[in-house]
């Protein structure tokens, strides 16, 4: 960065203390890396369980034509996984601060923002909440990209 002094011009370094943002979150960026490992970890439970080619096939006995699939009587277990539900539970329990800082990272890290309007975005997230921002938030695609992209682009 060139400071005029006078007439001359001095080239100064900026430091890394001087770039970086003074932001006061009231998450820490530890909890939003964790919210982000733990929506990583959804989206990878999440994928798709078909073979390739054999979404929705049926399968019959050949001598019967009856449907082959069966559970005799039981019902089908679902996942044991309960990384969706554990996810949804620590989003919801945020308060409207966090869950507005959340949502600004959120918005920076996909390029909404810039990470030096991160208080316009805040305050933008407040203005738009109106159902639950869990909801809002495991319905974004790629949520642990954006949650570390935002967190790398205000240096936290």
């Amino acid at each position: 960065m060139a400071i005029a002094n006078g007439q001359k011009w001095i080239d100064k370094e900026v430091s890394s203390s001087e770039a970086a943002m003074n932001i006061d979150l009231s998450l820490s960026a530890d909890t939003v890396r964790m919210l982000a490992q733990k929506a990583r970890a959804v989206a990878e439970t999440t994928a798709d369980t078909f073979e390739d080619g054999h979404e929705g096939d049926v399968e019959f006995d050949a001598d019967t034509l009856e449907e082959a699939h069966g559970h005799d009587g039981l019902a089908e277990e679902e996942s044991d996984n309960l990384s969706d539900e554990e996810l949804r539970e620590l989003l919801e329990d945020l308060n409207v601060d966090e869950a507005a800082e959340l949502v600004a990272i959120t918005w920076i890290g996909r390029g909404d923002f810039e990470a030096e309007d991160f208080s316009q975005a805040v305050q933008e997230a407040k203005d738009r909440a109106v159902g639950s921002t869990a909801s809002y938030l495991l319905g974004m695609p790629m949520l642990a990209d954006h949650l570390e992209a935002g967190l790398d682009s205000l240096s936290l």
